[in-house]
This record gives C-alpha cells, structure tokens and sequence, in this order.
C-alpha cells in the first residue's frame, strides 16, 4: 500500500470548535480524509500541491479554506451583519486549483452549488473524477478562463459568492470576480499579508466594478501561526461591459 494511503489527517476537533466555532462530523471528517488522499494520487500526476503532510495539509489546505467562510460557521447570534445565511448558495472557486476552498465548501454545505473554475484543463479533468468519486453532487467543474465567463450571460451575475485564493492581485481577483457574482453577491479573497495601502488599492478598483471594501478579517493560522487574512467585497451595483478586461489584462494592468 502506498504511503500516501495509509497516513491519516489529525482529527484537532478542539481546534476547529476554538478558531471557528465549527467542526466536521464524522462524515465530513472521512470525506477530508478522502480528498486528502485523492489530491495525493492526483499529485503523482501532476503539478496540484507541495503541501502533502498530513497536519500542514489540514492547517493548509482544509482548514484555511474554511476561515474564509467562517461568517457562515458562527450563530446567529454573532453573526456579521455582512455575513451570508447558509441558505442554498451559487458558489464559484475562481482559480481553483487543486480544488480549494472549493471542495472543502460541497463537503461542508452540501446545500450549496459548487461551481470550480480553471483554465487548466487536466486539472478540471481531475476534480471533475474526484467530486464524482466522492459522491459530491453539488459539485460543477469548468475549464475556463474567467475573463470569458464573467461575458458570458449564462455566467454573468450569476454567483451568490465567488471564492479566490493564491489567484492573483487582490485588484486582479477583483476583475476576474465581481462581474460573475450579482448584487449584493460577496467576494472572499484569500490573502497573507494585507497593509491599509492595499485596501486602498483594492477599493479603488472595486468601486469600477460595482462594487466595495466590505471588511478585512485578519487570521493567524493555528498550528504554524502564519499570518493570513480574508478580505470581503460586496456588489453594489451591476459591473459595467467593459469588465472583465480581455485574457491577462487584469493581470498585467491592475486597476
């Protein structure tokens, strides 16, 4: 048996409970360990994660991409005024990857509609065989680049969320992001170090897309005690045609 296989990922319930007022049940905590296990014989396939031991992948990859969604885990009672209910929700996981927060959101909220976007076509092949091996049936993959599908009207203003990490600028995700989502539709941008001159930068350019600033959550990672920080926008008013910019604009002319 593969040494892949046979290592399991920490349960650190109490973890959860203490950092996120949430914890997976017994079911959700299997459906970790098979995703866990499912990204590993992937990456002997190809290029998806350098992060493979079992506790930096759950610290890493599971866990981090729930604090981005931690509004959703708290009562209603410290619920953010800002915060989305956990109602039935069209969420994209723009630049997915290896499929995070995107997969680990279907396990969580199997309510949801999960939609995960890459331009990688071998990658969305891969996900697309491992929802279904998992049995995740709110889980839709496209091989896209969201320059063309935040034109698309089957697309556009479509999303309740849209979920980006390790994408790009944070005024570049904003491009690629806030067409696709509709008003009132938040934006959650993964991010590390965030400074008020990047807040400055980001709204800038949220406000050309119909959108803004709506808050800055910073995190520190609970077992390597990295620096992390999620940032909300919130859409305000539609996204005018001329955005998303054509295919690496965004990228190499941030607004």
């Amino acid at each position: 048996m593969s040494e892949f296989v046979i290592r399991e990922l920490p349960t650190l319930t109490h973890v959860w409970q203490e950092t996120l007022g949430w914890c997976p049940n017994e079911e959700q905590q299997k459906d970790f360990q098979d995703l866990y296990e499912g990204v590993l014989k992937g990456n002997q396939q190809m290029n998806l994660t350098r992060i493979t031991e079992p506790s930096e992948f759950w610290e890493k990859h599971l866990w981090d991409s729930f604090s981005g969604l931690f509004p959703w885990h708290m009562s209603d009672l410290h619920r953010p005024r800002w915060a989305i209910s956990e109602a039935n929700r069209r969420v994209i996981d723009i630049g997915t990857g290896a499929g995070f927060p995107g997969l680990p959101a279907a396990i969580a909220f199997p309510h949801w509609q999960i939609t995960l976007l890459d331009s990688t076509q071998k990658k969305i092949r891969f996900l697309q065989e491992l929802a279904q091996s998992m049995g995740l049936k709110n889980v839709r993959v496209i091989a896209d680049r969201a320059e063309f599908l935040g034109h698309q009207l089957s697309h556009r203003e479509l999303y309740d969320v849209a979920l980006l990490r390790a994408v790009g600028s944070a005024s570049t995700c904003a491009e690629y992001a806030l067409p696709l989502v509709k008003v009132n539709g938040i934006v959650v941008l993964y991010r590390g170090q965030w400074t008020s001159e990047d807040a400055q930068s980001l709204s800038r350019a949220a406000q050309k897309l119909g959108g803004s600033l709506l808050d800055v959550k910073p995190w520190k990672t609970p077992l390597s005690k990295g620096i992390r920080h999620c940032i909300y926008l919130q859409k305000q008013s539609p996204t005018h045609d001329d955005f998303p910019r054509p295919v690496g604009i965004p990228a190499k002319q941030p607004l």
